[in-house]
Parts: C-alpha cells; structure tokens; sequence
C-alpha cells in the first residue's frame, strides 16, 4: 500500500493556503489543473494506453473532454466537472468519439462540483464511491496535456528536489497516488481528498498539473473502481531565490524552496528533519453523494455492467434450453409426419 506524507507542518500549511488557492485556481493561465506528471521517468509516452492487469477498467473508460479539461459521465444523461473550469450550455462533451452538446447544469452550493445535462445518452457511467474510509487508498488520477521539464535544483545543498512542468501534448495519461489526508477548506471548496508527491508509490505515482482540473480520480471499494474524487488544485507555485518571479514545479522535496506567490514567499528550512513534499487537491464525492442523487437518482446500468446478475443469468440459460429443446422436438415429430 503507497502511503502519503503530510507535507509540512500545520502552521506553514494555513499561512501558504490562501496564496496557493489565489495562484492554483484564480491565475488558470499560470497554474490551473492539466496533465500527470510522474516521479519515475520524464518518458512522454509513459501510461499513454489504458491501464491493464489488476488496474484494467480503472477508470479511463469513462474520462471525457470538455473543453480543455475532463468530465466524467455519471448517468445515461449526465457528466460532472470542476465548476472553476467553466463552460457555456451548448457546448459539447466528448466521450468515446461521440460529442453531446450540453443543455443545462446544476451547481452545489458547497464544493467546487458541477453536474452537466447532455442531450443524448451514454453508453457507460461511471459509480460513485460512497464510502469514508479515502484516506490511505490507493487511487487512479488521469490528466492529458504536459510533459515534465527540466529539474528544480536548490540553492542550499544543489540537489534535484523536483521538476519543472513541460510542454504539453494533449495525450491522456494514468498515474496513481494515495490519499494521505482529508481537508476541509469551507466555503466553496468544501472537503478535498489530498494526495502526496513523495516518491513513495512506484513508476506510476503522479502529481497533477496545469489543466488536469476537472479530471477524475477513482477509487476501489472492493466491488470495482468507483469516482471518488474531481480534481481541483495543485501545490505548484515555487521559487528558488524568493526574489524571483516563480514557477510552477511538481516538487517531492521542497526544502531549500520558496513557496507562496510574488511578496509573499515562504522559504521551507532545509533544516527539516523529512523531505517535504507537494501534492494535490480532488473535491470529494463521497460527501456530497445526497446532492448528486438529487441530480441524477441513481441508475443501474451502463455498458460496462452486467445485463443479469448470476443467478438471473442461470435462470435465462435454462429458460432458453428448455425452449430450444421443445422447438427441436416439434421439428422432429413434424419430420417423422412428413416421411
């Protein structure tokens, strides 16, 4: 099991929150959620393909794009997204090479969430995660467009603490990380699951970047991947010097950095004890299970499920046997007559 850090104290926490918010989400241009940026390798065709094995159907079967971000169908007429990433009613979802022009949305009061009505019908939807226990699951994020750039190097001891973000190139890309913590950030953005870039959870551990917001990011429950959370914010706004203009970085060790924005840097000591580690931000979903229902009730189905359970599949296997045999044996007899 990956496990995630906090990373760095409480008090630092809160005092570089609000010019991460103001950085992260307000200056979209400069650092809004939009690719998977992986500890392991700078290889921009790095999970480029649908995850297989155990991770088969872990959630890249149901990532859309809207517009420059994602969506995630959660019902045979509805898709949910980032509310900070916009959108006009008339505006196309594309899913599985379809496009489904929008015509009507609905906003939680509470979170970043919105829920959008297609005109059409998907083929498959995602569930959702209902559960409490996020913390310390392993979760699937899936992001399309930068690549990782050059390495962050600080002043103090010259040793790589992380990497630039890069150039994009639009391809989707899965990584995987861990929840390490649930926060609560009140008006507007509600409860967040956090996740940790620590270099804790293999080649495939991931942090987000500019444009990933909205993108989904799954958990499994034991009965399959379920849509836990909807990406919304990256700690990403660094400085080497605390006199620069700063960069947008995906750091696994920020000691010896600046973090925060222009005239209000914060330098992480180096005299930290442990690596302190950046990471990122999915609104909830569990939390807000009630007000998606009253969106979208709850619909079994989609391609992806089975049409019988086991027992009912057995039954209509029998029922057809026993058909198919009566119908052999009138032809027979209407045979035997015939001669």
């Amino acid at each position: 099991m990956l496990k995630g850090r906090r990373p760095w104290g409480s008090k630092l926490r809160r005092n570089c929150w609000s010019a991460l918010w103001c950085v992260v989400i307000f200056c979209r241009s400069l650092t809004a959620l939009q690719a998977v940026i992986f500890c392991s390798t700078p290889d921009p065709n790095f999970n480029t393909a649908a995850p297989t094995g155990v991770l088969a159907a872990s959630g890249w079967q149901w990532v859309g794009t809207w517009g420059s971000f994602q969506g995630t169908p959660i019902g045979p007429h509805h898709f949910i997204a980032a509310r900070h990433v916009g959108g006009l009613v008339g505006d196309s979802f594309g899913f599985n090479g379809v496009s489904y022009p929008t015509i009507a949305f609905a906003d939680d009061a509470v979170t970043d969430l919105r829920i959008w009505e297609i005109n059409g019908t998907f083929p498959t939807w995602a569930p959702l995660y209902r559960g409490s226990t996020e913390i310390g699951s392993t979760l699937m994020v899936f992001g399309r467009g930068l690549t990782r750039g050059a390495a962050v190097v600080d002043p103090f001891k010259s040793l790589t603490r992380g990497w630039l973000w890069g150039a994009g190139d639009g391809r989707l890309r899965w990584g995987q990380n861990v929840v390490a913590e649930i926060r609560n950030e009140g008006a507007y953005w509600g409860e967040l699951l956090y996740a940790t870039f620590d270099q804790s959870g293999g080649a495939s551990e991931a942090d987000l970047a500019s444009g990933d917001s909205s993108g989904p990011v799954f958990i499994n429950d034991g009965t399959g991947w379920k849509l836990a959370g909807v990406a919304a914010a990256v700690d990403a706004y660094f400085s080497v010097t605390g006199n620069d203009a700063g960069f947008n970085a995906s750091v696994f060790d920020a000691r010896g950095l600046y973090f925060g924005s222009q005239g209000a840097w914060q330098l992480i000591p180096v005299s930290n004890p442990s690596p302190v580690a950046s990471g990122f931000y999915a609104t909830r979903i569990s939390v807000r299970a009630a007000w998606i229902d009253s969106i979208v009730p709850p619909v079994d189905g989609g391609a992806d499920a089975p049409l019988l359970g086991p027992t009912g599949s057995l039954a209509f296997a029998i029922l057809l046997f026993g058909v198919g045999a009566r119908f052999l044996g009138r032809h027979r007899n209407r045979a035997a007559t015939a001669q």
